[in-house]
């Protein structure tokens, strides 16, 4: 396999990891919404502490997907920069 090969599925791998990671943060607020909505549905005097807890569980999801984007795009980053070749070793002068 050659360099581009090697290039194109690093770009690959990288969206693959940036799209899991924004359906599980989806999937996990989704889950967490329902979960308050039906909490403060089954008692209403709980709402303002639900959604207080809702919100910084929500904060820690959102924190958690943009870490694992960040992660994608560095590795996205890493992939399209040029390999440097090792200088090749000075002769030594011996007298």
């Amino acid at each position: 396999m050659n360099d581009m090969t090697f290039l194109g599925l690093g770009y690959i791998g990288a969206g693959l990891g940036a799209g899991l990671v924004l359906i599980g943060a989806a999937l996990g607020i989704g889950k967490l919404a329902a979960a308050a909505l039906d909490g403060t549905a089954r008692q209403p005097e709980a709402g303002p502490a639900l959604r207080t807890t809702m919100i910084i569980a929500a904060a820690l999801i959102e924190g958690l997907a943009f870490f694992g984007l960040v992660i994608c795009l560095l590795a996205v980053m890493n992939f399209a920069m040029p390999k440097s070749e090792a200088p090749a070793a000075a002769p030594s002068a011996q007298h």
